[in-house]
């Protein structure tokens, strides 16, 4: 349920009625419903009633939620409407802002020099955060499993080198912690979408954590999704599209391009867009990374390796650096028209390898 609370209600009348709702066991969130203060109960106990809440000070009255998400709703919106999210310390890993924001980087961990070319390419062509999977969930037993804990070393490596935020995979609790040590955001993937011992476990670490909508799962499953994360008390998650499985053969997934206005709408968490995995192949990765930018998405999350024939893993979806710069250069225009700040390529640095450097439009 939401108290709200009456205009005017002072911060005792405020703390009164927290007392009072918390000593009958239930977790309150401060929050405004219409510019007045209000409480949120996600799940008030039956000693709880709706009369006794509306005899205290300062209360208006009393409303139960309208969905059955309540952390991840717009009801539950922090002051200006939608949350930001900050992580890192590079000045553009921030997601839910004005500013858009691009992940990229490969599948994959593979070797250091492969990462530390895509990293330095990625940032200069304006990416805020790289992305690459150490511990890889893969369809087949026989497929490369990832790299493991080496692959994270390398990540923390090129982040220390590069200055970008890292943005990896965690896919097991038991792996949760020694993720955290060495990555920005913990990414869970459409597979684990509603694996709950996982989703609590990365709310507790307090690492900001991107959740990919599993492959046949509605809208409400991926904010119930949220919610676990969020009623742990970890406020920092950002929803990503990632296609859905249907029909069609032509794709790898069908990109659901609605999702982003609806999530938009329902909830007041960023939502950012993977055109890599819905598209399935590096032609229409682009197509879609615009669709999704012209539709409202905050951000996206974009595969992208130095020589993609040679990847180990999803090569056939990733882009190479020219075409990442391509781009970014259109992803800018498309971002400035839908009202968008987007910085583009940054100014040259010491430390970036030559092949970075000669990376079309960086």
């Amino acid at each position: 349920m939401v108290i709200v609370m009456k205009a005017g209600a002072t911060d005792t009348e405020i703390d009164g009625v927290r007392q009072h709702v918390e000593s009958c066991g239930a977790r309150t969130y401060f929050t405004r419903d219409g510019g007045r203060a209000a409480l949120a109960c996600p799940n008030p106990p039956k000693p709880l009633l709706d009369t006794a809440l509306a005899a205290l000070p300062g209360v208006e009255a009393t409303a139960p939620w309208g969905t059955p998400y309540r952390l991840a709703s717009r009801q539950f919106a922090p002051p200006g409407g939608r949350t930001v999210i900050r992580f890192g310390d590079g000045p553009r890993a921030t997601v839910g802002g004005p500013e858009l924001l691009v992940i990229a980087g490969p599948c994959s961990v593979e070797e250091s020099a492969t990462l530390r070319e895509a990293a330095w390419s990625v940032r200069h062509a304006g990416a805020g955060a790289l992305r690459g999977g150490a511990f890889k969930p893969r369809t087949s037993p026989y497929a490369f499993q990832g790299l493991g804990v080496e692959g994270l070393r390398r990540l923390a490596e090129v982040r220390r080198e590069t200055g970008l935020p890292v943005v990896t995979e965690v896919i097991d609790p038991r792996h949760v912690e020694v993720v955290a040590e060495h990555a920005d955001v913990l990414q869970i993937g459409a597979r684990n979408m509603q694996n709950t011992a996982l989703l609590s476990e990365v709310a507790r670490v307090r690492r900001p954590v991107l959740l990919k909508r599993g492959l046949s799962a509605t809208i409400t499953e991926l904010l119930l999704a949220a919610e676990y994360v969020l009623s742990q008390g970890n406020p920092d998650v950002i929803l990503c599209e990632r296609g859905i499985r249907s029909f069609e053969t032509a794709v790898r997934y069908t990109l659901d391009v609605a999702a982003i206005p609806v999530l938009r709408r329902e909830s007041h968490l960023p939502v950012i867009v993977d055109p890599s995995h819905a598209a399935g192949r590096s032609d229409l990765v682009a197509p879609l990374a615009l669709a999704a930018v012209a539709a409202g998405a905050d951000g996206l999350i974009v595969e992208v390796h130095p020589r993609p024939e040679a990847a180990w893993s999803d090569g056939k979806q990733s882009l190479d650096l020219t075409q990442f710069g391509a781009l970014m250069r259109s992803v800018r225009s498309i971002a400035l028209a839908a009202g968008r700040t987007f910085a583009g390529p940054r100014a040259d640095h010491p430390g970036v390898p030559s092949s970075a450097r000669q990376v079309e439009g960086v």
